[in-house]
C-alpha cells in the first residue's frame, strides 16, 4: 500500500492546522472582547471568576440599596434641622411671654403661636417620602401624630413603632438608618420631651401664669440640646452612607478588575501573536510550495 502523504508532508499539514487554530482563537478573541467564553477555556479560573462576579454583584446591590438610603436620610435631616430652627422660635418667644410687662392678651396671643408651631413640629413628624413616613420605624404606612387643636394637649399619642431598619455596609457591618418620632420629639423623659415642653408653655400662658411660664422656659434649653442631639444622629448616618457608598465603588473597581484579568482579551498580546502566526503560515505556505515534487511517473520516463 501506497501512503497518499509522506510523514514529512503530514507533519507540514499538522503544523498548518495549529497555526489556523491559532489564528482562528485570536480573532474570535479580539472580536468577542474575551478569552475566557467556556468552562474549558480555562478550568482552573472557572470558580474564581464566578466568586467574583457573585461579590461584584453583591456589592452593586449595595451600592443601589445606599442610593435610595440616602433620600431618606438627607430628608430626616432637614426635617430635624427645621424642628431644631422652630424650637429656637419656642425659646425666643416663651422668654418674651416670661417678661413682667405682658398681659394676659399678648400672653394668649403668644400661645397661639406657639400652638402653630407645635403643629408644624407635627408636621415635621409625619415626614412622608414615596408614601412612607419616615418616623414612624417599622409602621412606615401610619402617621405618627394627629394634631387637634380643641383638646388640651393637641399631639395624639406615638401611633408608629419601633425602627428596626438597618444598612449594610461594603465590609458586612450595619448601621442604624432612622429615629422615630417618638425618639425625636416624644421622649419617655418629660425634661427631653419637645410636645410637652410646648404644652406646658402654650398653658401657663393661657393661665396668664407668670411664674409657670419662667419654669416652662427654665426646662426649654435642655430640650433643644436633646433635639440637636438626634440631629446629629442624621449627621452621623449621612456620613456612614457616603462612607459605604465610596467603599462599595472602590470595591468594584477591585472587582471588575479582577474580572477582566480572568476573562478580557490582551489586545496587544492577542494581535502580535496573531500576527506572527499569519506571518509563520504565510512562511510556511511559500517554502512548502518551492519543494520539488517527485511521483512514480518521473521514475517510468
Amino acid at each position: 500500500m501506497i501512503s497518499s502523504l509522506s510523514s514529512s508532508y503530514q507533519e507540514f499539514v499538522n503544523n498548518v492546522d495549529q497555526v489556523t487554530q491559532r489564528i482562528n482563537t485570536d480573532q474570535l478573541d479580539i472580536s468577542s472582547g474575551v478569552t475566557m467564553r467556556n468552562v474549558s477555556d480555562n478550568p482552573d479560573q472557572v470558580s474564581v471568576l464566578l466568586q467574583a462576579r457573585a461579590a461584584l454583584s453583591a456589592s452593586q446591590q449595595i451600592t443601589s440599596n445606599l442610593s435610595g438610603i440616602t433620600t431618606e436620610v438627607n430628608t430626616g435631616e432637614q426635617a430635624l434641622q427645621s424642628a431644631v430652627q422652630l424650637f429656637d422660635q419656642v425659646q425666643t418667644l416663651g422668654a418674651e411671654g416670661a417678661t413682667g410687662t405682658q398681659t394676659a392678651v399678648t400672653r394668649a396671643s403668644l400661645a397661639q403661636q406657639l400652638q402653630s408651631i407645635q403643629q408644624q413640629m407635627v408636621s415635621l413628624a409625619n415626614t412622608n417620602i414615596n408614601g412612607r413616613y419616615i418616623f414612624s420605624g417599622d409602621t412606615d404606612q401610619t402617621a405618627p401624630y394627629t394634631f387637634d387643636p380643641t383638646q388640651n394637649d393637641p399631639v395624639s399619642a406615638y401611633q408608629g413603632a419601633a425602627s428596626t431598619r438597618v444598612a449594610l455596609a461594603p465590609d458586612g457591618t450595619t448601621f442604624p438608618l432612622a429615629l422615630t418620632a417618638q425618639q425625636v420629639f416624644d421622649s419617655s423623659d418629660p425634661a427631653t420631651n419637645a410636645f410637652t415642653a410646648i404644652n406646658g408653655l402654650v398653658t401657663a400662658l393661657n393661665n396668664n401664669d407668670q411664674a409657670g411660664v419662667q419654669t416652662a422656659v427654665n426646662g426649654l434649653s435642655t430640650v433643644s440640646q436633646y433635639l440637636n442631639q438626634q440631629l446629629a444622629f442624621y449627621g452621623n448616618t449621612q456620613d456612614n452612607v457616603t462612607d459605604a457608598t465610596n467603599a462599595a465603588a472602590s470595591q468594584q473597581v477591585e472587582y471588575q478588575s479582577q474580572i477582566s484579568s480572568l476573562q478580557d482579551t490582551d489586545m496587544t498580546s492577542t494581535i502580535l501573536d496573531m500576527t506572527q502566526s499569519q506571518t509563520q503560515m504565510q512562511a510556511a505556505l511559500s517554502s512548502e510550495g518551492q519543494i520539488p515534487r517527485t511521483t512514480l511517473f518521473d521514475f517510468l520516463g
